[in-house]
């Protein structure tokens, strides 16, 4: 066996499969080097879903020739201005983006600096630099990739349709345009179609710094989530935590729509995901995700961006740090909404009685003497009789008829004056209770309609929640103590958190060099793996510094034991009992959503009622 040095050109296309994977990636790391240029405005133009085209120009700072010609050299870069790789302040650092695309395409960059005469021009083809030419062109720098990985073929069978690799495409400078909303951003597709625009947002006259954050997400992500995400501001021991959080009945099938930033940069990070996940764990089902977008700021020391070769990943010095910021800070401003659930919730509920979309069996309408039928005219009208929207007949007439599910309030139970004043707490006054099920409560400006089961169950894992963090949990004494063998390591860190897990309800002690003995456990586990469950905390312990899984665990039984210890569907309340079930969800945090994620109450409001009748 020989070994052979490897000549340059393969070198490069080695690193840029590392570094440019896709479209996508290239779009990404041209965008990054213009934001790092001081770009106020970023113009990015797709052909073939980047395959045939790519350009990316910008009003940055621009290069010199001289800069220029280094700038396609492999590791040459003005964004390291030190040999310290744990003090970066930009995106890129390493000078790896232009050579890296250089290698595998045909760029051409053409840059002009503020001041000087004319542009320069370079081109570099499968690796081949060109000479640096005179050039016409504005302030600032354009970079044209044509023909990505027309030098290594065998790249692009493994690449999506155009469409595909497009949209991953865009979501990378949507990401990177969710950080830096002082930036304007527009991409274009084939014949020249517009696929995001966005105007730069400054802060408003008062020096707001969210408002332009939170219109460049509403722009972004959709109006429904900036009314429905909760601000967090959050600060602990120099890592700083802003962003904006949806609130639980704001949820998606997937995690695809969480985005999180560490000093501005985009990244997909087991930790922040895990922690975010932690932090919704006793508001959402398994297979429900919130919506967040989370930018954490720390000092360059404290994180290493450098351990990725697309900087998708990074590592903390204090991972348990960070993951005890997010995961208080979350459930903290979770807490302050109260019992507030997401208005598309309502949405939905409206959406449903809108005319025309009511199911019904097919029945003849016949003229109700009440109506002119004459006289009548408009877009519902036909032949002698209005065309009413389906159901709606009989949606009217069990308004007027109760059916037997409907359990009005006695007369006489609540005098008007204290009706009147009920109303004008958030939830209202009950009026009744719909199959057993419902309770219908009058506002103010709308009506409540609250489901029983999930609005109760959620009171009642609240309380199981208070117990469990006043340190009240019961034990449940072993028989036979379990003795675990594990590494020393792992002994020694699970001794060292004993008065912690003991808080818990673990009761363990260190039994020789390698192993633990466990005496007691939760009483809330009942029968459950000793062994999964110290092995689990050992390793949790070795990542986070912290015994998560218990935790959870406990808070996951109270959730099943508050689900079948409340007030069940079916059950007939009193108006008395109906009232203090609204008041003590009023009182009590998240009550807006039940465990799994569902919606505790609707809350229709009046003028929206009105329009579904024609009153406005």
């Amino acid at each position: 066996m020989t070994i052979r040095q490897l000549p340059p050109t393969l070198v490069d296309r080695i690193a840029a499969g590392e570094v440019v994977e896709r479209p996508a990636a290239a779009v990404k790391e041209l965008v990054e080097n213009a934001i790092d240029a001081g770009a106020t405005r970023i113009d990015v133009a797709l052909r073939e879903g980047g395959l045939a085209l790519i350009a990316v120009t910008d009003d940055g700072a621009g290069m010199s020739a001289d800069e220029l010609v280094m700038a396609v050299e492999r590791h040459c870069t003005s964004k390291l201005p030190g040999d310290d790789l744990l003090q970066i302040a930009t995106l890129g650092f390493r000078g790896e983006a232009l050579p890296s695309i250089g290698a595998v395409s045909r760029l051409t960059v053409t840059t002009r600096r503020r001041g000087d005469d004319s542009a320069t021009a370079l081109s570099v083809e499968g690796g081949a630099k060109g000479r640096a030419l005179p050039a016409a062109h504005p302030v600032g720098t354009r970079v044209e990739v044509r023909d990505l990985f027309y030098a290594t073929p065998a790249r692009l069978k493994f690449l999506k349709t155009p469409r595909t690799e497009r949209d991953q495409a865009l979501d990378a400078v949507q990401r990177l345009a969710m950080a830096y909303p002082a930036i304007g951003f527009t991409v274009t597709g084939d014949d020249d179609k517009m696929l995001l625009r966005l105007n730069a947002v400054v802060a408003d006259l008062a020096g707001a710094v969210a408002s332009p954050r939170r219109q460049r997400l509403a722009a972004l992500l959709g109006r429904d989530f900036a009314d429905n995400a909760l601000e967090i501001d959050a600060q602990r021991e120099g890592f700083r935590l802003s962003g904006l959080a949806g609130l639980p009945t704001l949820n998606r099938a997937t995690a695809r729509e969480q985005y999180l930033f560490v000093n501005g940069r985009p990244v997909r990070d087991k930790l922040l995901v895990g922690a975010v996940r932690g932090a919704y764990q006793d508001f959402l089902a398994r297979d429900r995700h919130p919506m967040v977008v989370l930018f954490l700021d720390c000092p360059e020391e404290d994180v290493d961006v450098n351990v990725h070769p697309a900087k998708a990943e990074v590592r903390f010095r204090d991972s348990a740090l960070v993951r005890g910021l997010i995961v208080g800070s979350l459930r903290n401003v979770l807490a302050a909404a109260g019992h507030r659930a997401s208005t598309t919730v309502a949405d939905a509920a409206l959406g449903a009685f809108r005319p025309g979309e009511m199911s019904s069996p097919t029945l003849p309408l016949t003229t109700h003497t009440g109506w002119k039928t004459g006289n009548y005219s408009g877009a519902n009208y036909s032949g002698g009789s209005p065309r009413l929207p389906a159901g709606f007949a009989e949606a009217a007439a069990a308004l007027y008829e109760p059916g037997p599910g409907f359990a009005p309030a006695a007369p006489d139970s609540t005098s008007a004056g204290e009706g009147d004043a009920l109303e004008r707490y958030p939830l209202g006054a009950a009026r009744g209770q719909l199959h057993q099920t419902y309770i219908v409560a009058q506002t103010s400006d709308g009506i409540v309609i609250v489901d029983q089961h999930a609005a109760h169950e959620r009171l009642v894992y609240e309380r199981m929640k208070a117990h469990l963090q006043s340190g009240s949990v019961a034990r449940q004494i072993l028989l036979l103590p379990e003795v675990v063998e594990l590494d020393e390591a792992d002994v020694a860190r699970l001794a060292s958190r004993a008065a912690e897990l003991a808080e818990l309800g673990l009761v363990l002690e260190a039994f020789g060099p390698g192993a633990v003995v466990v005496r007691e456990v939760p009483a809330l586990l009942g029968e459950t793996d000793v062994w999964g469950l110290v092995r689990d905390l050992a390793e949790e312990i070795a990542e986070f510094g912290e015994a998560l899984g218990l935790k959870e665990r406990l808070e996951e039984i109270c959730g099943t034991l508050a689900c079948h210890g409340s007030v069940r569907a079916g059950r007939r309340l009193n108006q008395a009992e109906m009232n203090a079930l609204l008041r003590e969800m009023e009182a009590t945090p998240h009550s807006g959503q039940c465990n799994h994620g569902r919606p505790t109450y609707v809350e229709l409001k009046l003028v929206d009622i009105e329009r579904l009748f024609g009153r406005r």
